[in-house]
Parts: C-alpha cells; sequence; structure tokens
C-alpha cells in the first residue's frame, strides 16, 4: 500500500490531484492475455487501483462493496514477437510500409545508426546518453516520466541488465545519440518503460525509426511479446499486431471522504471529456488548445 496521487488531468497537463492510501495492482501483458480478473489483497487503506484489467474481466471482479470508478479506458496494445518479421512486416498497412522505408531512407542520408545495448558495461555507456536526450524531451518536461535519474530506479535498470532483464537502444544521426527506448522483461515479455528523442530532429521521425529497428531486433531475440504499456498512442496503434481492450479500476472504501474524492473525479472526469469533445468544434479548438495549455 502506498500514498496515490489520483490526478485530476486535462490532456498532458495535470491540474490538481487527490491523495489516498491504496494498494496498487498493475497487471502484467501476461495477466492481461490471461483474461480473469486479479485477486484482490487484503485491503488497510482507502482501497485499490487496478491497472490494465481486462474490461471483459470488469463484470466478474469482486469488490467487496467498495465503491467502483473507471478512471480510463484505453487498448492494452502488444506485438506478437512468434509471428516473425516477415508476417509483422506484411501485416502494416502498405501506407505504414512506404512511410518507414521513406523516413528510414531520409534518416539514412543524414547518417543514421542504431546501436543496442543489454549487459551491466553496455547499460553504463547507454544510460547518460539517453539521459542527455530525455532531458530534452517532452515526456521529461510535461509528464515526469524521462529515462529516471532517482537511485532506486537507475539501480533496478541495473539489476535488470546483470539478470539479462534488460534491452535498449540509441538512434544516432551523424554520430550522435537523437532517440533512445529503455524496455525491461516483465514474464514473457518485454516491456516498453522508457522512450524519447530529441525534439529538434523531430522532422527525421527518429522515435518511429528506432522503435521499427528495435521491433526487428527481438525478432530474433528469446522474448514472446512486446508491450506497449498502458495508455493509447498512433506509434503504438502502427506498431502493435495485436490489443486487449482494458480500464484503469479506482476501488473505494464507501466513506465520506472517499465518497468526495470520487464524486469530485467523476465530475471532473465529465468535463474533461466534454471540453475534448468541445475542442472538436472548430469555434472552440482555440479555446480548448488554451486550456489544456
Amino acid at each position: 500500500m502506498s500514498a496515490v496521487a489520483l490526478p485530476f488531468q486535462l490532456g498532458a497537463r495535470t491540474l490538481a490531484t487527490v491523495t489516498r492510501d491504496l494498494v496498487l495492482l498493475r497487471l502484467s501483458l501476461d495477466e492481461v492475455l490471461a483474461g480473469t480478473p486479479p485477486r484482490l489483497p487484503d485491503l488497510d487503506g482507502d482501497g485499490y487501483l487496478i491497472t490494465s484489467l481486462p474490461a471483459a474481466a470488469l463484470p466478474a471482479l469482486q469488490t467487496g462493496g467498495l465503491t467502483a470508478k473507471v478512471r480510463q479506458r484505453y487498448v492494452r496494445h502488444y506485438t506478437d514477437l512468434g509471428i516473425g518479421h516477415e508476417s509483422w512486416l506484411a501485416s502494416l498497412s502498405a501506407s505504414a510500409r512506404s512511410t518507414l522505408r521513406r523516413k528510414t531512407k531520409k534518416a539514412a542520408a543524414h547518417g543514421m545508426a542504431v546501436r543496442a545495448y543489454r549487459t551491466p558495461a553496455e547499460f553504463a555507456t547507454f544510460y547518460p546518453l539517453a539521459r542527455a536526450i530525455s532531458a530534452r524531451t517532452y515526456q521529461e518536461r510535461l509528464l515526469d516520466a524521462g529515462l529516471p535519474v532517482d537511485a532506486p530506479s537507475v539501480a533496478y535498470l541495473q539489476a535488470a541488465a546483470a539478470a539479462d532483464k534488460l534491452r535498449a537502444w540509441l538512434l544516432l544521426i551523424g554520430g550522435e545519440p537523437v532517440a533512445y527506448l529503455c524496455g525491461t522483461a516483465q514474464g514473457s515479455a518485454l516491456r516498453y518503460d522508457h522512450v524519447g528523442h530529441d525534439p529538434a530532429l523531430a522532422h527525421l521521425s527518429p522515435g518511429t525509426l528506432l522503435q521499427a529497428a528495435a521491433i526487428e531486433a527481438l525478432f530474433a531475440d528469446r522474448f514472446a511479446l512486446f508491450d506497449f504499456l498502458e495508455g493509447d498512442g498512433q506509434h503504438k496503434r502502427l506498431f502493435a499486431s495485436a490489443g486487449v481492450a482494458c480500464v484503469d479500476l479506482l476501488l473505494l472504501r464507501p466513506t465520506l471522504a472517499n465518497r468526495a474524492a470520487a464524486g469530485a473525479l467523476t465530475a471532473f472526469d465529465g468535463a474533461a471529456a466534454l471540453a475534448k469533445r468541445a475542442g472538436g468544434h472548430p469555434a472552440l479548438a482555440g479555446l480548448a488548445a488554451r486550456v489544456r495549455r
């Protein structure tokens, strides 16, 4: 159990948070594919936060009288590495394959190269180079989701490398690192843990090209799946071979404080959804954009 800050979030911006003592249950891709609801451990706090619960398993979840709130819905995308690289390429649309070829040719003309890292010594080389890129990314500036700098997280990555449970890549342009991807193993999958690229080189699509190169390399590796984790995104839909509809579920004890928190989150999420729909209207698009900023 830990103190979890539940965000009131609009786009990439967190406007406020409410904190509750929750048991975090983050389902692995293997658990998601199994399709069965998790068994809730004994509770000593305000409730549970379950991420990547298969939507189809939601009716069978035993909540024990707790107040349930779905915070978000998304597809947990993944690539089945058992189908082989050629079959995976064939599964992409003709437009996607053409775009990848065009972008690869353009980046190659600027001196594109990809380097792979997996051992502890290689990770020691990779990490400072990737950190320099991460410091310039929107993931770090806006979402606090760059390559970690805290000692426990770095130690975790180092231990993963020592146990052959880490894979990392850099994409270089003209000899300079401009994009990174770092993943760790969980069950039969390699997770899409940390990714970013230099925004100054966005016109060369280094993140997309590095993702394609990493997936190609993984078809020759030992993993069965490449896990794009929670949330949606165009690049995930592009590269994934399949996905499972999932929800993030908040379960709270029916106390007065928890009911108030759940009500506030519900009201805000509803208003955010309304604002998102309004943002699609030409007359309101500019206003919605200013609100998100």
